[in-house]
Formats: C-alpha cells, structure tokens, sequence
C-alpha cells in the first residue's frame, strides 16, 4: 500500500482576513519583490504559511483581470505551501502583471515562494 500524499487544501486557516493583521505585516514584514508582485513576509506562531491578497482596481483594472490573477496567486500558493516555513505573507500585483501571460505569473510566483523559504528559513516550517 502506498502513502498516501497529504491534500493540498486552501482553506480559511490559510487566509489572512483582517486588517490588523494586514497592517501588521505591512508595518514589520520583510519585503521581498519581483517584476509582477510584491511581497511582505511575517514569521508567525501559527505552524503553518497563511497568505493575503492585495490585488488593487488601480493596479489590475476589471474585476475579471483582479479575479485571474487573484485564482492564480491562491492555486500557486495551495501548491507550494507545503515547502514554506511558517509566515504570514501578504501578495500585491504589480502593473505589469495585467498584460503578462498566465505561464510568466506562475513562474514569478514559484520564484517568489522559493526566495520566501530561503530566507525565512530560521523560522519552523510547518
């Protein structure tokens, strides 16, 4: 009988929801930034990655452009919260992410989620 591999879930132990937490991570989070996002990354004392979304009208125009990327960064960060140490991160898109292909976001982000646990690596993974 094989092992079975854990189930990928992203569910609302995942998500960060409120504003003070947000502008906790905004005000002592280490900054960590590409071409298409921006990251703010937080250690925190939970055992496992959370993630928010801070995708702007300004930045990504329609709410079709805002929901793409934002399914993107979820399913991204659902892949690869296995190999993240236990942090709050909190993703915003950038301009240039509006006219980037699906392919290059991901890449970005799986780029991104690498840098994140290389240098947070200190802190217990979850």
């Amino acid at each position: 009988m094989q092992p079975t591999a854990p189930r990928l879930r992203f569910g609302a132990e995942s998500r960060l929801r409120s504003k003070l937490e947000f502008d906790a991570i905004y005000a002592r989070g280490r900054r960590i930034d590409d071409r298409f996002f921006g990251l703010r990354v937080m250690p925190n004392g939970r055992g496992r990655p959370r993630v928010g979304l801070a995708v702007a009208v300004k930045t990504m125009g329609s709410g079709v452009a805002r929901n793409r990327i934002r399914r993107l960064i979820k399913e991204s960060f659902r892949l690869a919260q296995l190999d993240l140490p236990a942090v709050d991160i909190v993703v915003a898109a950038k301009n240039p992410a509006r006219e980037a292909s699906a392919a290059s976001l991901r890449d970005s982000l799986a780029t991104l989620w690498q840098r994140v646990a290389s240098t947070c690596a200190t802190s217990s993974k979850s």
